[in-house]
């Protein structure tokens, strides 16, 4: 990635560093912010981190693209596929609550808030199941049983009359937890 960034945006000044160690000098920035990746931080380490190189009065966000599984189809799209594809914060009903807060509220940083935001993906059945294959719970999947439940997923889209023909919109939320230093 940081390959493909250098090469489409070569005037960005791109570093390689880690939440864990950040190649930056201290109170240097005003924001940190991660989309879908917070919850692998070690936020034992990457906590005082993040407070070292944020500047007085900074942000800290990590941004989550869940489904919307308060839509019917999509509650039974996560039936239908487990856990092994639709894991504990990829769903509006999980994502605040599967570990509590995850941002580092302690020290220089004040009570994390949340928000959500709607939106959607047009989509196929097509294309939905080609991205939920490239999940890591379903790369990791015995062939065999890889096969069996991307051919379930695509045959509940295939069936269910929301899904069934063509294109539609798959409902989904941008949940976003901040905490601002103090």
């Amino acid at each position: 990635m940081l390959a493909e960034l250098r090469r489409a945006l070569p005037e960005v000044r791109a570093l390689l560093g880690s939440a864990e160690a950040i190649p930056l000098p201290d109170d240097s920035v005003d924001a940190v912010l991660a989309g879908s990746a917070m919850h692998w931080f070690d936020m034992d380490a990457a906590g005082p981190e993040l407070t070292r190189v944020l500047a007085p009065g900074g942000t800290v966000a990590g941004l989550w693209n869940v489904l919307d599984d308060r839509i019917g189809w999509v509650a039974g799209l996560e039936r239908v596929s487990g856990r092994v594809v639709i894991g504990p914060r990829d769903t509006h009903s999980r994502w605040r609550t599967a570990t509590g807060p995850l941002l580092p509220t302690a020290g220089r940083f004040g009570e994390a808030e949340q928000a959500e935001f709607p939106h959607g993906q047009r989509r196929t059945a097509d294309t939905l199941v080609a991205t939920l294959a490239t999940r890591a719970g379903v790369l990791t999947l015995p062939e065999q049983q890889r096969i069996a439940l991307l051919d379930r997923i695509r045959t509940y889209l295939t069936t269910t009359p929301e899904t069934a023909s063509g294109e539609f919109v798959l409902p989904m939320l941008t949940g976003v937890q901040r905490a601002l230093t103090r």
